[in-house]
């Protein structure tokens, strides 16, 4: 953050304000949201907050590195069960990288869209956070391009090869008719409660 502008940076501030309210930042949505008059200077920010590996740009849709959506982490356990009296001692600042015991610049994270990864809890309008890499292990859940599509899916392998497992008995099995390569392995979920 210390290589860009103050404008630069109140922009980055800008988008993330539209990724918490759900508003999935487009380069037309925060030309409208924001007011710019230009696409031109949304894509010169954008550009800068790519290089400081701030955000991800997929099918024109921008994605916030999670280290910079901080929350700040209370010392006691919610209980689930009974109530129970709760100190409420803020021990720290903690960010969705070290919440899930990571250390990565190149983790980011994502809107779900659509059920068809319901039946292992990650469903429409979740955030699923993941780790940039292009080698999976087979039984994670993947960020893939299929046949120049992205889709989260389960990454698996049979006798006829690799294919992606939907978690939903509703939704077929894809296999590549081209090319499958592995954007990313998903590290965990985030949703808002309605």
């Amino acid at each position: 953050m210390n290589n860009l502008t103050q404008k630069q940076k109140d922009f980055f501030e800008s988008l993330k304000e539209l990724y918490a309210s759900r508003a999935l930042p487009s380069y037309d949505n925060i030309k409208k949201t924001l007011n710019y008059k230009s696409k031109n200077s949304i894509r010169q920010y954008i550009e800068a907050l790519k290089k400081e590996n701030l955000i991800v740009e997929l099918e024109s849709n921008l994605y916030i590195n999670p280290s910079e959506l901080g929350a700040k982490l209370v010392s006691s356990y919610v209980k689930a069960g009974f109530a129970s009296i709760m100190d409420d001692k803020i021990e720290k600042r903690i960010s969705m990288d070290e919440l899930l015991n990571i250390n990565s610049p190149s983790t980011f994270v994502f809107r779900v869209s659509g059920d068809s990864m319901c039946e292992v809890g990650i469903l429409d309008g979740d955030y699923v956070i993941i780790k940039k890499t292009p080698e999976a292990n087979f039984g994670d859940v993947v960020l893939a391009i299929v046949d120049d599509e992205f889709t989260l899916k389960t990454y698996k392998k049979d006798n006829k090869g690799v294919y992606l497992q939907p978690e939903n008995k509703d939704y077929p099995i894809i296999r590549p008719k081209n090319s499958l390569s592995i954007f990313g392995v998903a590290l965990g979920i985030t949703r808002k409660i309605k």
